[in-house]
């Protein structure tokens, strides 16, 4: 479906961007793994990735970094030729009340999350405008249409990811290059694995598939969007949340 593309997926290493990773690589295209932290973490998605006959390449980079995630861009350009895909996927949280989030936890969400999202896009601007039928995918959150309590961080950072998508869709669209967001829900995950389980029940009460979602299926969606199947949709934000948004 994929074969002799080439896609970058940002915070690849764990999660759901490990998934993405490991389905655009399943499907054909060539893989390019940003990830920050654990260095075997990033080696292992590599290992599997690379099974399927493609090239694989990981880099470290903190996103939020303007000149830092550049030069990384730069590196990804030259060892790959040219980019194709680019999922924005990179996100933290630090979630506290407002009356009790610092500064500092608000302004690092947000220049991970959001300002991450802008500084790979404008970096491969260029590249995947000169690219065959460019795709780019930001992943969002239902936390950015709706709302939580304890993440205005959080939230307004996937907030603002969508005005972000809906541009950079309206921007690069004359080039053949469509942008979409996709907003998971409740999602099972290393970080969801942390929660008590009545959390996790309380939240699966809210859901109408009574159940959470899996990284796998994020990653089918984010596959759908990369390729040929989804030529004439940009702009959009497809929420993958069993109903919780609805």
């Amino acid at each position: 479906m994929l074969k002799g593309k080439t896609a970058v997926i940002t915070g690849a290493s764990t999660g759901i961007g490990k998934e993405i990773a490991l389905k655009m690589a399943e499907n054909g295209a060539n893989v390019a793994i940003i990830y920050i932290g654990d260095k075997t973490i990033a080696e292992d998605v590599k290992k599997q990735a690379s099974s399927h006959g493609i090239k694989v390449e990981i880099y470290e980079c903190d996103v939020s970094n303007y000149e830092t995630s550049k030069t990384i861009c730069d590196k990804i350009i030259e060892d790959f030729g040219s980019i194709n895909i680019l999922v924005n996927n990179a996100g933290i949280t630090k979630d506290n009340l407002m009356l009790r989030m610092s500064e500092q936890d608000f302004d690092s969400v947000i220049n991970v999350n959001l300002k991450g999202v802008f500084n790979i896009t404008k970096h491969f601007s260029k590249t995947i405008m000169r690219a065959e039928a460019g795709r780019i995918i930001n992943i969002s959150s239902v936390s950015g249409l709706m709302g939580n309590a304890g993440q205005a961080n959080y939230s307004a950072s996937k907030a603002g990811v969508i005005g972000l998508t809906k541009t950079t869709a309206k921007e690069f669209a004359g080039k053949n290059v469509t942008c979409n967001a996709i907003a998971p829900g409740f999602i099972a995950t290393d970080m969801t694995a942390t929660l008590p389980q009545t959390v996790v029940d309380n939240v699966k009460s809210l859901v109408p598939l009574k159940r959470m979602g899996t990284a796998d299926e994020v990653a089918n969606l984010a596959l759908f969007l990369a390729s040929d199947m989804s030529s004439y949709i940009t702009g959009e934000v497809i929420r993958i949340d069993g109903g919780m948004c609805m």
